[in-house]
């Protein structure tokens, strides 16, 4: 399956919310996102981003990781333009979510980059590590979190950094590829 083809049938995060989130869904992922905020430095380094990151998120709007992590992502494209997000809800998109199980399951949030030509550069999802260190010390099997997210709560600064991490990776090796280059002349 080209999982490219399906990042133009995604939908930006508000077309997705109101799409398939109640409510109840959009005033949770809308209270995660007023507390998602990203330092000097994050934002200096968003900044840097020269690549069309093209990344399709298979969410769900129901889910308290996807409230808690995906705007997040909304936040790098504010602050790096070159990052378009779209988003396909993991039940009506069956085939992609069998495309992406992780560990044989279906999860979510999973984020797929693409460069601006549709090449594949990276898969990640569902949990951060800062997320699973924290589940781990907790010892508890929530099988979906709440979505509650708490203004300076270290674990979510942590878990912004490492989707961050990812996406600058990513960035890089958009940025390196010689492919690219060529074609930019840089």
């Amino acid at each position: 399956m080209n999982l490219f083809d399906k990042f133009t049938a995604g939908l930006p995060l508000p077309a997705f919310l109101a799409k398939y989130g109640t409510d109840g869904d959009r005033a949770k992922w809308a209270r995660a996102a007023e507390q998602i905020l990203l330092t000097d430095a994050q934002k200096q380094l968003l900044g840097k981003f020269t690549r069309r990151t093209n990344v399709l998120v298979l969410a769900g709007a129901w889910c308290g990781d996807c409230a808690g992590q995906c705007p997040i992502f909304e936040r790098f494209a504010e602050a790096a333009p070159v990052i378009v997000t779209h988003y396909l809800d993991r039940d009506e998109h069956a085939d992609v979510q069998a495309a992406l199980k992780i560990n044989g399951g279906n999860r979510v949030p999973v984020a797929v980059f693409f460069s601006e030509d549709g090449h594949e550069v990276a898969r990640y999802g569902e949990r951060t590590l800062a997320k699973y260190r924290q589940l781990v010390s907790q010892q508890i099997g929530e099988t979906c979190g709440t979505g509650l997210v708490k203004a300076g709560d270290p674990v979510q600064q942590q878990i912004a950094q490492d989707w961050l991490d990812e996406f600058e990776r990513v960035q890089w090796i958009l940025r390196l590829s010689p492919r690219l280059r060529k074609i930019h002349g840089d």
